[in-house]
């Protein structure tokens, strides 16, 4: 069977999209997805999405890394099936999805798409780390001369070691500019490489910054690998909320793959 996939990419992080309201795609064929996300046998991709209908809002969000498993949140792809959303007629410039983590309002300003995410109350910090939850889990490590930084292997020994057991976290190495910007290279779990943009990981490191007070403002500027990305907050008695990642998101191509 023939079906019409579309590749979008916000910030380098790249992802196959297919619109599934007909529900023709299995699902279950994990080994298929993770044949399309191969970058030399595939089309090639970070992650796999299905655009579906929802009963509570406009439509679904169904992720799937680049190994085929379906996974946590993923904030660059919340960005451009919003953006893939508009290209389909479903939504105009603001809409409300729903995730594996639940709702998500998003909207488009001038091409640039602003998805808000889930609040965060609990930040976990250490002497050399600090952890948290932002629809996907992310370990964050400050590091100079980020530029040259081995992240795939540092990464790896940290998503594989013993901190966070056999799910592992996604991993994050961050380097300060200014008092609100941060260079930010991650290593993501089920993509098992580095990839040159993670919109869940930036949006950690945002509020990860602040609530270690290396930043004081409430809107950050995050540098990635694949382009720029800015996440604004509040922040509460409990942690923070009215969190948006903010960023371009592209239609790249489209074609049609075996299913």
């Amino acid at each position: 069977m023939k079906m019409t996939f579309y590749k979008y990419q916000g910030t380098g992080n790249d992802f196959i999209i297919v619109d599934n309201r007909l529900q023709k795609i299995d699902k279950n064929n994990t080994k298929r997805i993770a044949e399309l996300c191969d970058r030399r046998f595939g089309i090639g991709a970070d992650g796999f999405i299905l655009l579906e209908n929802d009963k509570t809002s406009d439509f679904k969000m169904v992720y799937y890394n680049a190994d085929g498993n379906e996974s946590s949140m993923c904030g660059n792809g919340g960005r451009c099936i919003t953006a893939f959303a508009k290209f389909l007629g479903l939504i105009d410039d603001e809409t409300e999805f729903n995730a594996i983590d639940g709702l998500h309002k998003a909207k488009i300003e001038d091409g640039i798409v602003h998805l808000q995410m889930q609040d965060v109350s609990y930040i976990e910090s250490f002497e050399t780390h600090t952890f948290l939850d932002t629809g996907s889990p992310h370990h964050i490590e400050m590091v100079t001369a980020i530029e040259s930084f081995n992240v795939k292997e540092k990464g790896s020994t940290i998503r594989y070691g013993g901190l966070y057991g056999k799910a592992g976290s996604n991993v994050n190495f961050v380097e300060q500019i200014t008092d609100d910007t941060f260079a930010v290279r991650t290593y993501e779990r089920g993509v098992e490489n580095e990839t040159l943009s993670c919109g869940t990981g930036v949006t950690a490191v945002a509020l990860a910054m602040h609530s270690k007070a290396k930043a004081s403002k409430n809107v950050i500027n995050l540098k990635t690998q694949g382009g720029e990305l800015k996440v604004s907050f509040n922040k509460n008695e409990k942690g923070y909320d009215n969190i948006w990642l903010i960023g371009p998101a592209e239609q790249v191509f489209k074609g049609e793959m075996e299913w």
